[in-house]
């Protein structure tokens, strides 16, 4: 009971910095958390709708980073780096995200993996330094919207391999 109460005074304590979205995704949790574990999983569907992402080094360990560019539909390249704080296989993972490893805005994600029958539940829960840049984000780079887009192709590249695993 302590502990929940505590985990309400945290969760309140960061709710006008943060970002969760939630999606539910017809395949086994096993398969959605690997989509996280591998380079040729992630350049597949990693980034919101016409973007496509080019990995310069990856590293899927706690310490372990991704550094990476983001290719907009528009020509822009986005620089991108990820550090893996925490990963519980297959429940839960931890990074620090930013343009780069020194980037004093970096960001932090918990996504959580939850079975849900046959299909998996992934809530992703973002937690900006500051109020103002979690509303940059939000307002200038349409975060909640891309991060949305993000799970949905997350979902179809999975649900995807899950049809081609029960065929083969």
């Amino acid at each position: 009971m302590a502990a929940e109460r505590q985990e309400t005074r945290a969760e309140s304590a960061t709710a006008d910095r943060e970002i969760v979205i939630s999606r539910v995704i017809n395949a086994p949790r096993k398969l959605v958390f690997e989509a996280f574990t591998e380079v040729r999983h992630l350049s597949q569907w990693w980034g919101p709708d016409g973007f496509t992402t080019t990995t310069r080094s990856f590293e899927f360990r706690e310490g372990g980073e991704w550094d990476f560019v983001l290719h907009g539909p528009d020509g822009t390249d986005y620089p991108e780096w990820i550090r893996w704080l925490r990963i519980a296989p297959p429940e839960r993972i931890v990074f620090l995200h930013g343009e780069s490893r020194d980037d004093p805005n970096a960001f932090e994600s918990v996504l959580d993996f939850t079975q849900d029958g046959a299909a998996t539940r992934v809530v992703m829960r973002t937690v900006f330094p500051t109020q103002e840049l979690r509303d940059e984000a939000v307002h200038k780079y349409h975060a909640i919207e891309g991060g949305e887009q993000t799970l949905n192709s997350l979902a179809s590249y999975v649900g995807d391999l899950a049809r081609k695993g029960a065929q083969g």
